[in-house]
């Protein structure tokens, strides 16, 4: 099973996906940044350093929500989302071949690799779940 861990970034009320180039397994799927765990390295050191290698951000991982086990035809993955801020560096894409900052409204309007599905449900729920929080202090 390949552990991997992705990032959902979000700035500015904007959710960052990112597109999977034609080269790669399931070429142009969208999906959240990340990569796959070294020997040693914890989930949160795994995800600084692919974001940093994969979009040249440094960036601050919050929240983790839960993991996400998913068996694709020829491999199984255990994916590792954390909600996460980005701290410095400039978007620039090395392995991926498009971008976009979504409002949280349009992501499920991407044509996700598999594993994502999941983590953007979970994300939306956790989102909603806390404005219907916010909701309720204000008007107590």
């Amino acid at each position: 099973m390949l552990k991997v861990t992705c990032a959902i970034i979000v700035r500015d009320g904007l959710v960052l996906a990112v597109q999977r180039s034609k080269k790669m397994k399931m070429p142009q799927k969208w999906e959240f940044p990340g990569g796959k765990l070294e020997d040693g390295e914890s989930d949160q050191e795994c995800l600084i350093r692919e974001i940093k290698e994969e979009l040249h951000l440094d960036i601050l991982p919050g929240g983790k929500l839960p993991e996400v086990i998913h068996k694709y035809p020829d491999f199984t993955i255990c994916l590792i989302p954390f909600i996460a801020s980005i701290q410095s560096g400039e978007l620039h894409l090395a392995e991926h071949q498009a971008y976009q900052w979504l409002p949280k409204d349009k992501l499920l309007e991407l044509d996700w690799a598999e594993a994502d599905v999941p983590v953007v449900r979970e994300f939306l729920k956790i989102f909603h779940q806390m404005k219907k929080e916010i909701f309720k202090s204000i008007t107590s």
